[in-house]
């Protein structure tokens, strides 16, 4: 049987501007990466995503980033070390927090946007800043970026962690993302979504714009909640993932490859 996660982030609208239909979202994917009020969310954003997400039966994780709301942690950004990895302290203590009232638990992290993007491509950037978030809560399964810089980090620290894929985004030859600055690094078209999951599910490999396959974990496949499309992808890639006989459900870490 094969077996895999959808994941979406979320929680990213503040105060009265609204992001995403996350509420939507929350009926088809099976983990929910929410916002910590660094690059985006609030109080008040994060504790009714959560909400949300508990009631749908959804995994919750932390998912922190730069402290940019106005660039909405997409810029990269020179951070002194010990300093950014207090604002991951910082910010994923404040998802656990919030999660803890609720009655519920943070399962996981994923880094956001630009700091995702740095930390894919520097194992040491990866692991200071996972042990930051573990020594906040050891226990989390730490979600990276199939066999990037990431999934090095972790198998360094020795830590649960799970690997992930992207639904809507193109990715080049050494399994980094296509930058978002380039044409069609951005999937918007649900069908098109759809078939390349099924496609590398079952190849149990990265396929990239070139053709080359990477082989690579796979346990959970990322929907973006902040595209035109996102709630009509997820709903494509879950169907089309259930049709091809692939069982959707929450990821369980793994500490090897």
């Amino acid at each position: 049987m094969i077996q895999v996660d959808l994941n979406a982030d979320m929680g990213e609208s503040f105060g009265p501007w609204k992001m995403g239909d996350d509420a939507a979202l929350l009926k088809t994917v099976t983990s929910a990466n929410i916002a910590c009020g660094g690059h985006a969310g609030d109080a008040d954003v994060m504790a009714s995503t959560m909400r949300i997400a508990l009631e749908n039966g959804v995994g919750i994780g932390a998912h922190p980033g730069f402290m940019d709301i106005a660039g909405f942690g997409r810029n990269r950004m020179s951070v002194p070390r010990a300093t950014l990895q207090n604002q991951i302290r910082y910010q994923v203590a404040a998802s656990v927090g919030m999660a803890r009232s609720l009655g519920a638990e943070v399962r996981h992290l994923k880094l956001h946007g630009a700091l995702g993007n740095m930390t894919s491509e520097d194992p040491v950037l990866a692991r200071d800043l996972y042990e930051a978030a573990l020594s906040v809560a050891p226990e989390m399964i730490v979600m990276v970026l199939s066999s990037t810089a990431q999934q090095e980090a972790v198998l360094e620290l020795g830590c649960q962690w799970a690997g992930e894929i992207f639904a809507d985004r193109a990715y080049n030859d050494d399994a980094t993302l296509v930058d978002r600055s380039k044409e069609g690094a951005v999937i918007h078209d649900p069908g098109r979504a759809g078939a390349r999951m099924v496609e590398m599910v079952k190849a149990g490999a990265i396929i990239t714009e070139s053709g080359k396959h990477i082989p690579t974990a796979i346990d959970t496949i990322c929907l973006h909640g902040d595209t035109p499309t996102a709630v009509q992808i997820a709903a494509s890639v879950r169907a089309t993932l259930e049709e091809a006989g692939i069982t959707l459900a929450q990821f369980t870490g793994r500490t090897s490859v």
